[in-house]
C-alpha cells in the first residue's frame, strides 16, 4: 500500500528546513558575538584584526541566503512529495548544517592550506548538487508538482553553476594563494547561459 503524502506533511517538511536554515544562518554570527567586548574598546582596531573572519561570514551569509532562495523557490511547485525528496533534502539540509563549521574552520585558517578551502567549497558543491536532484526527481514525477508550475521546471542551468562550483574547488586546491576567490568564476554562469540560449535560438531558426 502506497504511504499517504498529505499538505500537513509537506508543510513540516517545508517548516523543518526552514527552521533548519534560520539556525545555521543565526549560529554563524556567534564566533564574532564573543568578539563584542573586544570590538567595543576599539573597533577600528578589532575590524582590522578580524578581517578575515567577517569576509568569511558575509560569504556564508549570502552563500545560506541564495541556497534558501533556490529552495523556496523550487519547493513553490510542490503539492506532494515522496521518499526521494525526503531524504534528497536531508543531504541539502546536512550541507547546510555543516556550513558554520566549514566556515569558521575557513575563518581561523589564513596560511592558504588547499583542503581548507576544499571543505568550504565541497560544502556548497553539496547543497548545490542535492537541491539540482530535488529539481530532476520533480521533473520527472510531475505528480508532486502543481499544475501550473510544470512550464517553469523545464531544465534549468544549475548544472552550469555545480559545473563551475565544481571547477572553483579544483582551482582553489591547485592554486591555493587565491583562495576563496576562485569563487567569482561563478560569474561566469550569466555569459555561458546566454551563449547556449544563443545557440539554441540559431539551432531553432535553422530547423
Amino acid at each position: 500500500m502506497a504511504a499517504v503524502r498529505t499538505e500537513r506533511g509537506l508543510d513540516r517538511l517545508v517548516n523543518f528546513s526552514d527552521a533548519t536554515v534560520a539556525i545555521a544562518i543565526t549560529l554563524l554570527i556567534l564566533p564574532l558575538v564573543d568578539q563584542a567586548d573586544d570590538a567595543a574598546r576599539d573597533i577600528g582596531a578589532w575590524i582590522g584584526a578580524n578581517y578575515w573572519e567577517l569576509i568569511a561570514f558575509g560569504v556564508s551569509f549570502l552563500v545560506i541566503a541564495r541556497f534558501w532562495i533556490t529552495h523556496h523557490r523550487i519547493f513553490e511547485w510542490v503539492v506532494s512529495y515522496d521518499v526521494r525528496i525526503i531524504w534528497l533534502n536531508f543531504a541539502w539540509l546536512l550541507a547546510i548544517v555543516i556550513m558554520p563549521f566549514t566556515t569558521n574552520v575557513l575563518a581561523a585558517s589564513n596560511s592558504g592550506q588547499p583542503a581548507v578551502y576544499a571543505l568550504y567549497i565541497g560544502n556548497m558543491l553539496l547543497a548545490s548538487l542535492s537541491m539540482q536532484f530535488i529539481a530532476v526527481v520533480l521533473r520527472r514525477s510531475p505528480e508532486l508538482v502543481r499544475e501550473d508550475a510544470k512550464e517553469s521546471m523545464a531544465p534549468g542551468t544549475g548544472w552550469i553553476a555545480d559545473a563551475l562550483l565544481f571547477a572553483a574547488l579544483v582551482l582553489a586546491v591547485l592554486f591555493p594563494k587565491v583562495g576563496i576567490w576562485w569563487l567569482f568564476v561563478l560569474f561566469l554562469q550569466g555569459p555561458i547561459v546566454g551563449v547556449l540560449k544563443a545557440v539554441r535560438g540559431r539551432r531553432g531558426s535553422v530547423s
